[in-house]
């Protein structure tokens, strides 16, 4: 895919408590290339979101610690200034926010908000202004823009909401987008839309997408590849196809196997046993150790991220052993 646009190295956030520092995310590293769509799921608790954030620097920097590097074509966002930040948000990396109701300001248009996010970061007039910002509603699909332009939040669908979200992330055309469970509290229907809506922005404009999710489904119609994470690590990092039809960590398989439409029909639903530990109780060794049915002593270790079939890392010890069950297969099972 060529040289990285984004390349996280050991990245870990640490949160200040009345206890001391307590880690939430330790040593994720993967990158993105121009272009790519990543999916990055696990259950909720994982530390999907908390990387986004900690990628746009918008975790409050009076409560938390942030070790590694995040590097934006070779330029470490962690040791940026405050206000350097700032102007690379939303016109380099754009960030889509799992509810937009509250990501959207109700006392001001929708047109006002998109443009507010264009004349940031660009010397253009109101009118200027005004006319990009109508296009960006239009190249999102959504009909009657220059109306829309002047209506509020509350006039709006939740998938509409979703749609401004999306026009206003793109109105500056950044190498990156970052979207955050955007899917999450719509309706079967307009999730596909903004899927498919996401992914062909993506191909049109060439922008790279992080696409934060817990929906396999999503990651499977909409990236070029996953990375699963569990208890703050990353545990997986493959390409789409490869990770969904062969998995090489118990948890990914997990994962695939708690999806209803690949259960074998009159069994019962698959499941993960047990909970992610939180923060404050994380296991030494293989963090997903006690909720695995093929953990064996090797598994007590620190598990390291391993190279495996060339184009995947595996944090797993028996990676090269094991025959988990994917998609395919259980999709032939039922």
């Amino acid at each position: 895919m060529g040289p990285a646009l984004l390349e996280l190295r050991d990245l870990g956030v640490a949160f200040h408590t009345s206890r001391g520092e307590l880690p939430v995310t330790r040593g994720v590293s993967f990158s993105v290339a121009p272009g790519e769509r990543i999916g990055l799921v696990g259950e909720s608790g994982c530390g999907k979101t908390v990387t986004g954030l900690a990628i746009m620097r918008l975790l409050p920097a009076e409560h938390i610690r942030i070790r590694g590097q995040v590097l934006f074509e070779g330029r470490d966002l962690v040791t940026l200034s405050a206000p350097q930040m700032r102007a690379m948000r939303g016109r380099d990396i754009g960030m889509i926010f799992q509810e937009p109701m509250s990501a959207l300001d109700p006392v001001f248009s929708i047109g006002h908000q998109i443009g507010e996010a264009l004349r940031a970061h660009r010397a253009i007039s109101k009118a200027e202004a005004r006319e990009r910002a109508v296009h960006a509603l239009a190249q999102v699909g959504i009909p009657l823009p220059e109306r829309r332009h002047d209506e509020y939040p509350h006039q709006l669908s939740g998938g509409m909401r979703q749609r401004v979200m999306i026009a206003m992330a793109l109105v500056n055309e950044p190498k990156l987008l970052i979207a955050d469970e955007p899917t999450t509290a719509l309706d079967v229907t307009v999730q596909a839309q903004i899927t498919d809506l996401l992914r062909t922005l993506s191909e049109r404009t060439g922008t790279a997408l992080l696409f934060i999710t817990h929906d396999l489904g999503v990651v499977a119609e909409t990236c070029t590849r996953m990375v699963t994470m569990y208890a703050g690590e990353v545990v997986e990092d493959a390409p789409v196809d490869a990770a969904l039809m062969r998995p090489r960590h118990p948890y990914t398989s997990g994962l695939l196997r708690s999806l209803p439409r690949l259960a074998p029909r009159r069994a019962p639903l698959g499941s993960i046993p047990g909970r992610v530990p939180a923060p404050a109780e994380m296991p030494g060794g293989c963090r997903f150790r006690a909720r695995c049915g093929h953990a064996q002593p090797a598994c007590e270790a620190e598990q390291a991220m391993r190279v495996i079939d060339t184009d995947r890392r595996v944090r797993c010890v028996r990676a090269d052993e094991l025959q988990l069950p994917g998609a395919v297969a259980m999709a032939e099972a039922s």
